[in-house]
């Protein structure tokens, strides 16, 4: 686990990066239910519009597991993602962090 991702900081930026979110939205997604890639990628083309490659997606995930916000379960030939405890603080603060930056952005 990441030590300098528990820091309120630190973990809402690299949970919540400006590059895209794609960090964010995968927590996002599986606060709602444990999913496997595929089914991950599904979601996250019909909220984007377009399909993350397994280029994208996997390193991605390889990324939040190592920070110790998600768990893997392989069952056969899939794995199913979850959060952790660590992800769902994480992606609470990530929320509130997503909020703060931006608030008013539709407004103007």
């Amino acid at each position: 686990m990441r030590n300098d991702c528990m820091k309120e900081k630190d973990c809402a930026s690299y949970c919540c990066d400006m590059r895209g979110m794609l960090s964010f939205l995968i927590l996002f997604l599986l606060s709602k239910k444990p999913m496997h890639g595929q089914e991950i990628a599904g979601e996250l083309e019909k909220r984007k519009g377009m399909r993350p490659s397994p280029g994208t997606l996997y390193p991605a995930l390889r990324a939040l597991r190592d920070a110790g916000l998600l768990k893997e379960a392989k069952k056969g030939k899939a794995i199913t993602y979850s959060l952790t405890p660590e992800g769902k603080a994480g992606l609470k603060r990530a929320k509130e962090h997503f909020c703060r930056v931006f608030t008013g952005v539709l407004e103007q």
